[in-house]
């Protein structure tokens, strides 16, 4: 599994790396994670650049998957995952008003998560 700064997941073998982290992936799916569902768009061969790269871990397929997870499709996916990011900036740019109003300066930008 590979978390990438946009926050994107993808879950492929890992077929070749170098020393700045940056990945060959085959089979690779992208999954989206929204609540309590998750979609899988598959992506086959996947070059990732090691700038992008925020997390490599290892799925153990033998474990048991506990996280009672219910699969949709990727199209119903990405729609809960769009209302769901758009309610966030609604939200956030209440927050950022507020704050501007106040004084503060808000200078973050979420396009990059880390």
């Amino acid at each position: 599994m590979v978390i990438l700064r946009d926050g994107r997941k993808l879950i492929g073998i890992l077929r070749s790396f170098d020393q700045y982290a940056n990945l060959v992936l085959q089979e690779t799916i992208e999954r989206i994670y929204v609540d309590q569902v998750y979609g899988d768009i598959p992506r086959g061969v996947f070059i990732v650049r090691g700038e992008n790269v925020v997390l490599v871990g290892e799925i153990d397929q033998n474990k048991k998957n506990d996280l009672n997870l219910k699969e949709v499709s990727a199209i119903e996916a990405f729609n809960k995952q769009k209302i769901q990011n758009d309610l966030r900036k609604a939200k956030e740019k209440v927050q950022c008003r507020a704050l501007y109003q106040l004084g503060f300066s808000v200078d973050h930008y979420h396009d990059d998560m880390f």
